[in-house]
């Protein structure tokens, strides 16, 4: 059974999807996202803000969940800039909750909860979350505010642990000096 399956703009409006090609990814072709709510705290973040999230997986060594998880109750930790703290402070994001009859599982390595959709998509509702940081406490997720994500980026990069780093080319220039 497919979940509950959405997608988050920071546009109120957007009445249909239209397939598009990303950059990223172009070799999909034209799709149209959507994401699971297990898997939606990563994107409860401005659109451009960089952030880097992980979490465990069946398979990541007890070291690992210990070290970066072992502190925390989240399922989830999800990490942007001090840089950034403003625009998570004052942006509304949309979410839009979307037909799952037309989406299929991402079926690429590593996007766990990711859909895609290669036809236009009608959105069924939209829901705007005024607080992001409400969001995240209510989505059980942890949210780190740190300096420069690139320390946490190449540590999390070595473990067994899932992670994700998203808009990282728009993160502050790595440090010269990087404390570990």
């Amino acid at each position: 059974m497919t979940p509950i399956l959405y997608h988050y703009s920071e546009e109120p409006d957007i009445r249909i999807f239209e397939p598009r090609v990303y950059a990223s990814r172009s070799e999909d072709g034209p799709v149209v996202w959507a994401l699971d709510a297990e898997n939606a705290p990563m994107y409860l973040c401005p659109r451009d803000c960089p952030r880097v999230a992980y979490w465990s997986l069946p398979e990541s060594t007890a070291e690992d969940i210990e070290r970066f998880l072992g502190h925390t109750a989240a399922r989830m930790v999800v990490a942007i800039e001090s840089g950034w703290l403003d625009r998570m402070r004052t942006t509304t994001l949309y979410r839009y909750r979307m037909p799952t009859g037309e989406f299929e599982p991402d079926t690429a390595p590593g996007f766990y909860g990711a859909y895609l959709s290669r036809t236009t998509v009608r959105p069924l509702s939209v829901e705007p979350i005024p607080d992001l940081l409400a969001a995240h406490a209510a989505a059980g997720s942890e949210l780190r505010i740190t300096p420069s994500l690139w320390p946490l980026w190449d540590a999390v990069m070595q473990t067994t642990l899932h992670w994700s780093g998203v808009r990282l080319r728009n993160a502050a220039p790595r440090p010269e000096k990087q404390n570990l």
